[in-house]
């Protein structure tokens, strides 16, 4: 299935020059919300994935049904100050600001092979300090899939070689 169609591209948010790629669209469409997930699913299927962790908040929406999908436990990746165990921390660059990302230091057990899933894979920043916490707890990361990748940002080159599956491309 063509996703793209689906996809909202806002102009200049949330800064100028930026061109957002807004996936409510494709979420509020249930039937291309499950098409994205079940494909993401077939292709990461055959990964031997104990658990997937997603990032804040988009990363919830795609991780958590790619989880279930899967029949696998889902981890959220929260920002600062957010979760109410004893956490590890990291901060990071975004393409247009910074940000600090923590995991309870229980989420993950050392030897678990982790699916990293996002709505999107632009400069890498956020993935890669998502696979520095799933490392920094002993887990193993075994990819990471999104719907949507920006690959003239070269997100991919700050993964570890990571394998990478993406609905859709920019």
């Amino acid at each position: 299935m063509d996703f793209k169609p689906y996809i909202r591209v806002i102009p200049d948010f949330p800064v100028p020059g930026i061109r957002f790629k807004d996936i409510t669209t494709l979420l509020n469409n249930g039937e291309v919300y499950r098409a994205a997930i079940d494909e993401l699913k077939e292709r990461v299927k055959d990964w031997e994935i104990d658990i997937v962790a997603g990032p804040e908040a988009r990363g919830f929406v795609i991780g958590a049904p790619l989880a279930l999908a899967l029949g696998v436990g889902f981890v959220p990746i929260r920002k600062s100050g957010k979760l109410p165990g004893e956490t590890v921390e990291a901060g990071y660059d975004l393409e247009y600001g910074k940000d600090t990302l923590a995991v309870h230091k229980d989420a993950i057990k050392p030897g678990q092979r982790v699916l990293i899933a996002d709505d999107l894979l632009a400069t890498g920043g956020t993935i890669a300090t998502t696979i520095k916490l799933v490392e920094q707890l002993g887990g193993e990361i075994v990819g990471a899939s999104f719907l949507i990748e920006l690959s003239y940002l070269d997100g991919r080159d700050k993964l570890k070689g990571a394998r990478v599956e993406s609905l859709v491309q920019y």
